[in-house]
C-alpha cells in the first residue's frame, strides 16, 4: 500500500510519461493497484435488455475481483465517418473497439494508449495468430491494441424467405451466378430485397472490395514499402458489372441504396432481405441487436472464383484512450482480459460469460473465427458446450468450410479512405444505369493512390 501523497506523485510522474513513448510498465500497474478508477466500457448501442443485464451481470463479476474500479457502460458502435471527430472530441469510453484496419493509423498518430507492456505480461500474449496480431501492433511490433474478435466475409440469409421462395435453405448458392439467381427468385417470389448491398459510411468500398477479392482481384499490390493502388481493374471491373445486372436486369436489391452496417442489418433482421454479404460473425448482433429470429438465420461462405481469389478477413481491436490517466490504462488492460479475452483462453471465462448470456435467453456459442488457432477456438467450445444454445446446424454451411478457404487481410495502405472513396462508386452504379463504369474506377484509382501517398 503506498501512502496517499505517494501515490498522487506517482500519477503524475506516468501521467506525463504517458502520451510520449514509453509505455507503462508492470511495475508501474502494480504501483498503482489500489487506486480507485471509473472505467467508461464500450457496450453495442441498441442492444436488447436482456444483452444489457447479461453485461451488467459480467461488470458484477469484473469489479467483485477489482473492488478499486467502477465499470461504467458507454453505448459505443464504431462508424466509419464518425469515429474521428468522436476521437478527436473527447467523447468515446475509455476502453473502446475499432476494425482491423484502424490499428496501425491510431498507433502511428499515437492516437491510443501505448499498454504494449502490460499486454505483453498477459499469459496468451504470445500465442495471437500472427497476421490478427498484427493488426494492433506499432512498427516494431509492440501490441498497443488487442484482437478480440476475427472474421471472413460471408454471406448470411433468411432461411424463411428462401423456403417462401421455393429454395432450399440448407442447400444455399455456391457459385456468383447462384447467388444471382437466388436474388432473383427471392425478389420475384416474396416481394422482399434479394441481395441488400451496403453503399456508405465506407461500407461500399468494404463490400464491393470483398467482392473484388473474391473474384481474384485486390485493392492494393505492395512491393516493400512501395503501395499501389489497383482499383482500375478486371476484378473491380466484373464486380460492378455484376451488382449493376442485379440492379438493372433483375431488379432483384430493392430500392435502398443507402445502407450502412446497422440499417442493412436492421433490415436483415426484419426478414426484409434475402441475402447479405458481411463478416461472419453477425450472429450475435443480429439476435440481440436486431431481434431476429434465430430459426430465420443461415450463413455460408462465399463463392471463390478465379485465380488468387480469397476470402476477405479482418476483425476487430479493443483500445484504449490516449488521454487515459496510467491507473485507467492498468484498469482498462484488466477489463480487456477479463471481458473480452476470458472467455477465449480459460475455462472459468469461457463458462461464467456463457452462463451470463444464457441466464439471460441471449446467444451462445455462435460459430466464429478465432483470434489464435482452431485448436485453442475448439478447446472453448467444449467447455461450453452444455450451454451453447444456437442452431448450429444452421452455420454448418459456413463453419464446415471457412477454414479451408484462404483468408486475405484488407488492404493496409489507407484502407478506410480507399473504401469511403468507392462508396459513390457503388452509390453511381446502382442509381444510374447509365454510369461510366469505366471513368469512376479510374477516378477512384487515382484518388485513392493520392491518398496512399499522402501517408
Amino acid at each position: 500500500m503506498i501512502a496517499p501523497l505517494a501515490v498522487v506523485a506517482l500519477t503524475a510522474s506516468l501521467a506525463a510519461c504517458s502520451t510520449g513513448d514509453d509505455a507503462l510498465t508492470p511495475a508501474d500497474a502494480d504501483a498503482l493497484a489500489d487506486e480507485e478508477v471509473t472505467l467508461h466500457v464500450a457496450i453495442d448501442e441498441g442492444l436488447e435488455e436482456e444483452a444489457v443485464e447479461a453485461f451488467e451481470t459480467r461488470a458484477a463479476e469484473f469489479t467483485e475481483e477489482h473492488p478499486n474500479i467502477t465499470v461504467e457502460a458507454q453505448e459505443y458502435t464504431w462508424t466509419g465517418t464518425t469515429f474521428a471527430a468522436d476521437l478527436a472530441g473527447g467523447t468515446l469510453p475509455t476502453v473502446f473497439t475499432v476494425p482491423f484496419t484502424d490499428g496501425r493509423g491510431l498507433i502511428e498518430r499515437q492516437q491510443i494508449a501505448d499498454i504494449s507492456a502490460l499486454v505483453a505480461e498477459l499469459p496468451y500474449a504470445g500465442q495471437f495468430n500472427e497476421t490478427v496480431a498484427a493488426a494492433g501492433q506499432s512498427a516494431d511490433g509492440a501490441q498497443w491494441a488487442v484482437p478480440v474478435a476475427a472474421y471472413g466475409q460471408g454471406i448470411h440469409y433468411n432461411r424463411a424467405l428462401f423456403a417462401e421462395a421455393g429454395l432450399d435453405p440448407d442447400a444455399p448458392p455456391t457459385t456468383w451466378e447462384e447467388v444471382r439467381e437466388a436474388a432473383d427468385t427471392i425478389s420475384e417470389e416474396t416481394g422482399q430485397t434479394g441481395l441488400g448491398m451496403m453503399t456508405s459510411s465506407n461500407t461500399g468500398g468494404w463490400i464491393l472490395t470483398t467482392l473484388v477479392y473474391a473474384m481474384g482481384g485486390r485493392a492494393e499490390a505492395v512491393e516493400g514499402d512501395e503501395v499501389t493502388a489497383t482499383i482500375d481493374t478486371p476484378e473491380y471491373q466484373e464486380a460492378l458489372e455484376y451488382l449493376h445486372a442485379m440492379r438493372w436486369e433483375d431488379d432483384s436489391m430493392g430500392d435502398e441504396f443507402l445502407y450502412d452496417w446497422a440499417t442493412s442489418h436492421a433490415d436483415f433482421g426484419a426478414g426484409k432481405i434475402g441475402m447479405m454479404i458481411s463478416g461472419g460473425g453477425d450472429y450475435g448482433n443480429l439476435i440481440t441487436q436486431n431481434a431476429m429470429n434465430p430459426d430465420d438465420y443461415g450463413v455460408t461462405v462465399l463463392p471463390l472464383e478465379g485465380d488468387d481469389a480469397a476470402v476477405l478477413g479482418g476483425g476487430t481491436l479493443a483500445a484504449v484512450d490516449a488521454k487515459a490517466t496510467p491507473a485507467e490504462q492498468a484498469a482498462a488492460v484488466e477489463w480487456i482480459d477479463f471481458y473480452y479475452m476470458g472467455k477465449l483462453t480459460t475455462q472459468e471465462g469461457a463458462v461464467a460469460d456463457a452462463e451470463a448470456l444464457t441466464a439471460q435467453d441471449q446467444p451462445v456459442g455462435a460459430p466464429i473465427l478465432p483470434v489464435f488457432d482452431q485448436e485453442t477456438y475448439d478447446q472453448s467450445q467444449e467447455w461450453i458446450a452444455d450451454l451453447i444454445n444456437v442452431p448450429l446446424e444452421q452455420f454448418a454451411p459456413y463453419s464446415d468450410r471457412i477454414y479451408d478457404q484462404p483468408l486475405a487481410a484488407e488492404p493496409p495502405a489507407a484502407t478506410q479512405d480507399l473504401y469511403a472513396t468507392l462508396d459513390p462508386v457503388v452509390q453511381a452504379v446502382l442509381t444510374d444505369e447509365s454510369a461510366d463504369i469505366d471513368t469512376l474506377l479510374a477516378d477512384a484509382e487515382q484518388q485513392v493512390q493520392t491518398l496512399i501517398d499522402r501517408g
